[in-house]
């Protein structure tokens, strides 16, 4: 297996030589920021990746992660049953319209999604990366309200999305009728503008929402100590 098919972490590896998408800074974000409960439902987990880390974070929770692609589901498959976390962790071959409709009375702690957030860009040829990129796979209005649908009075929701959808994304929660929790602002280095946000909605009332502000990188380009101190569980050296 080549290096780039797979990425080692401390307490577990995660072989991607079939998903479409790759580890990569927005699963870090995710990952380290969510938040969590004792059931955790992770919506699009591809490789598995987001799921791991929860288990990861959370040793107490019980873990569905739901996958449509047949080929990131083989990765997933993989690195979960390898992982010291596999008794926690349920992997459902489904879309997450399926599977909302399937589970209408499930309820759960916590909701995290890496979600598709392009829609105005020419889609992929390639079916694995458009359903993984493409809000055409899983439009936010759909993500948002069975998110909601499928959380317990006062659950969280969690997302890692970029700057140009975040308008668009948060009306949909606001509509629904989530409330902004915390909001992480997170650039890639201090003079630039925010690169991601990782957003935590609440099904529940929250009156004053916690706002962050943090960098990825120095002026120098070295990791920040934040960075450092977010991966230090997780990443090798």
């Amino acid at each position: 297996m080549r290096q780039k098919d797979f990425f080692e972490f401390k307490q577990f590896t995660i072989c991607q030589q079939h998903a479409a998408m790759k580890v990569g800074t927005d699963s870090d974000l995710l990952g380290t920021l969510a938040a969590g409960g004792l059931r955790i439902l992770d919506i699009g987990t591809g490789t598995g990746i987001i799921a791991l880390m929860m288990a990861q974070r959370f040793p107490e929770a019980k873990i569905t992660a739901v996958e449509i692609d047949d080929q990131a589901v083989m990765d997933a498959k993989l690195n979960f049953e390898q992982s010291p976390f596999s008794d926690r962790i349920e992997l459902i071959h489904s879309s997450f319209q399926d599977y909302l409709a399937s589970n209408p009375a499930a309820e759960f702690d916590c909701v995290v999604c890496n979600p598709p957030y392009f829609d105005k860009s020419t889609e992929c040829p390639d079916l694995g990366r458009t359903r993984a990129r493409h809000t055409s796979s899983l439009p936010f209005s759909v993500l948002v309200s069975g998110a909601y649908n499928l959380l317990k009075d006062e659950g969280v929701f969690s997302v890692c999305i970029p700057p140009e959808v975040l308008d668009d994304f948060t009306t949909e929660c606001l509509l629904k009728g989530f409330w902004l929790q915390d909001n992480y602002q997170v650039k890639s280095m201090p003079h630039k503008p925010a690169k991601r946000y990782v957003l935590v909605h609440k099904k529940g009332k929250c009156v004053s929402p916690r706002a962050y502000t943090y960098c990825m990188r120095n002026a120098d380009s070295s990791r920040s100590d934040w960075y450092k101190e977010q991966l230090k569980d997780f990443h090798l050296g």
